[in-house]
């Protein structure tokens, strides 16, 4: 009597004909791209919206002064303008400590011009214009006191005024900048993780002879 062969069962009949989920190996990248999106749309419309003021001071040079050295001193000025003194004439005028104020300026000078910008920021329209008028005010009142022996006198050009609409957070920007992140994000890990079906291969290791089998003749020793 003669055995059939096994037949192979239905479950596993079925196994072999679904057909596999085949997932494509560049799946990262839109991933990281809509993930870094809507990490920078979360952003943008959770954050508190920053508000940006700036006032405007200029270096005028006496007579008897090169007008070429008004230059020099809108550099030196603009940089004493987040000092510890300036800001610490300003912090009453200013409404804020020191330490705080710092944070808020920002000052910025022109190698073409003799004129400095000092910007104040906050979370309130009206305060980042006090910040950039308080700081604005320091720097001029503090160039009066040495104005005859430098010959250069700094006086205010433009006064602050609040600022309408906030500079940051925005929400388009942020999606903008949160996908990009993440689409540079996809890349790399891309670049970085294994290519499918590279595997080390190593070299055939050759079957030990086996007992009765006549060795190579160049194999053979020589017996004396």
């Amino acid at each position: 009597m003669t055995e059939s062969p096994a037949q192979p069962s239905v479950s596993g009949r079925f196994r072999r004909l679904r057909p596999a989920s085949v997932r494509p190996s560049w799946w990262p990248l839109p991933a990281c791209v809509l993930l870094g999106a809507a990490c920078g749309f979360s952003y943008g419309t959770l954050a508190t919206p920053q508000y940006t003021a700036t006032s405007y001071a200029m270096v005028t040079a006496g007579k008897a002064v090169d007008p070429a050295a008004a230059l020099g001193y809108a550099q030196s000025y603009g940089r004493l303008a987040t000092s510890d003194a300036t800001l610490s004439y300003a912090k009453g005028a200013a409404g804020e400590p020191v330490r705080e104020l710092r944070t808020h300026v920002l000052s910025e000078t022109s190698p073409d011009s003799p004129m400095i910008a000092v910007s104040g920021t906050s979370d309130d329209p009206d305060r980042a214009a006090d910040i950039a008028n308080a700081v604005t005010e320091a720097v001029v009142v503090s160039s009066g006191h040495v104005a005859k022996d430098t010959g250069v006198k700094l006086i205010k050009f433009s006064h602050a005024v609040p600022p309408g609409d906030p500079v940051s957070p925005s929400v388009p920007l942020g999606a903008a900048v949160g996908a990009s992140g993440g689409g540079l994000v996809g890349a790399l890990i891309l670049l970085v993780r294994p290519r499918p079906g590279r595997r080390d291969t190593t070299a055939p290791v050759p079957a030990p002879a086996q007992g009765g089998v006549a060795a190579p003749a160049d194999e053979k020793e020589l017996v004396g």
